[in-house]
């Protein structure tokens, strides 16, 4: 694939790269140089990309059950605060 330099040094990327590497109008690629002097493209993936890539093992916990686990520390640490 082929892409030209315009006059004012923008170059057009092909659709066959935009849409192998997801690109949408507005979206930001990253450069890279390698010592061989081949040049790498890739996109630069928003932070909300990165949800649910790790999935977590433990289930939720309400404000209810964190209440009752503050409750129960405070009760059996005996340091609770006098008011």
């Amino acid at each position: 694939m082929e892409s030209a330099i315009t006059i004012k040094d923008q170059v057009t990327i092909p659709k066959t790269i935009r849409d192998h590497l997801g690109l949408k109008p507005g979206d930001r690629v990253k450069f890279f140089i390698h010592p061989d002097g081949t040049v790498v493209i890739l996109p630069i993936l928003p932070i909300t990309a990165l949800r649910g890539m790790i999935k977590t093992r433990r289930r939720r916990v309400t404000i209810a059950e964190m209440n009752a686990a503050v409750a129960e520390g405070a009760a059996t640490s005996g340091d609770m605060p006098h008011v």
